[in-house]
């Protein structure tokens, strides 16, 4: 999923607002998933905690900016 493509700033503000929703759910899902994971057993690359927890910010980022945007507008 989410950790298989780790997506660019620029892909995700090419995607619609609901894809960005999606791909937010997504994500969430398999930080949640890798979360539950280190707690029970040994995972293999504890980076992707790091990556997965970025890559949510990234969407939230562009989800403001567009939020902000439109008020301006």
């Amino acid at each position: 999923m989410a950790d298989a493509k780790q997506t660019k700033s620029s892909q995700l503000r090419e995607m619609s607002d609901d894809q960005l929703e999606t791909e937010l759910t997504q994500t969430r899902q398999e930080l949640f998933r890798l979360r539950f994971q280190a707690a029970t057993e040994k995972i293999d690359a504890p980076s992707n905690l790091k990556k997965l927890r970025r890559e949510i910010a990234r969407i939230l980022t562009i989800q403001r900016e567009r939020e902000l945007s439109a008020t301006e507008a």
